[in-house]
């Protein structure tokens, strides 16, 4: 079989399929050292080294939309949350995949747990603001009892910030607690501090998501020979 017809007619997102049915990046690299076996993932997440990896696709759902999608669902939406999904700023996408990244609060020291900080890590790593529809999506995917597993009480997503009815910048958040499943907001100020229970949402940059398809297509190529 030539190596050009193993590949031909196949689409960036079937070559990301494949790195995501052998299990992610890691082990995409094990069969490619012909480990003995591909474990199938055992979850819609995985997490290296303190990060926290999963996909997500939008849906078109409005603010408004989502307010009644989650509260039908027994999600519960705050009320600062209410206003930022009715925002004009709010502007939903439709069938775009996000792949994202959680940074989890253990990774900064307590006097570096800003907002600020954080987003400067997440500049370091090349990840990028999400949509803010990003934590609805979160919300929605993960129960509870999955976003303990983690060890977070709360994903806040880090998009830019949208005001709510009083002015102030806010970022929409999932977060479980006594009260029931939420969808709330937060202040989105530089200097806000955060708890170490915190993972801060963002968007895997397209250069880190062109490796993933190439390494998707160098798997390709070798089953080929």
């Amino acid at each position: 079989m030539s190596t050009e017809f193993a590949s031909a007619g196949l689409t960036a997102g079937q070559f990301k399929a494949i790195v995501k049915k052998l299990g992610g990046h890691d082990m995409a690299f094990r069969f490619l050292h012909d480990e003995p076996s591909v474990p199938e993932p055992t979850s819609s997440w995985r997490e290296e080294d303190g990060v926290i990896y999963f996909s997500v696709i939008s849906n078109g759902t409005s603010g408004e939309g989502w307010i009644i999608r989650l509260e039908s669902k027994g999600f519960r939406v705050g009320n600062y949350a209410k206003q930022v999904l009715r925002s004009p700023d709010f502007k939903p996408t439709n069938g775009v995949t996000t792949e994202v990244a959680v940074l989890k609060g253990m990774l900064f020291k307590g006097n570096a747990r800003i907002t600020e900080k954080i987003r400067a890590e997440a500049d370091k790593r090349k990840l990028t603001k999400p949509n803010a529809e990003l934590a609805c999506l979160i919300r929605e995917k993960f129960t509870d009892k999955e976003i303990e597993v983690m060890g977070l009480w709360y994903i806040v997503a880090m998009h830019e910030p949208i005001n709510d009815s009083d002015g102030d910048p806010s970022l929409l958040g999932a977060s479980r607690n006594d009260g029931g499943r939420w969808l709330g907001a937060c202040s989105g100020r530089s200097d806000r501090g955060w708890d170490r229970g915190g993972g801060f949402a963002f968007a895997v940059s397209q250069s880190r998501f062109s490796k993933l398809m190439l390494l998707g297509l160098i798997i390709l190529l070798t089953l080929a020979l």
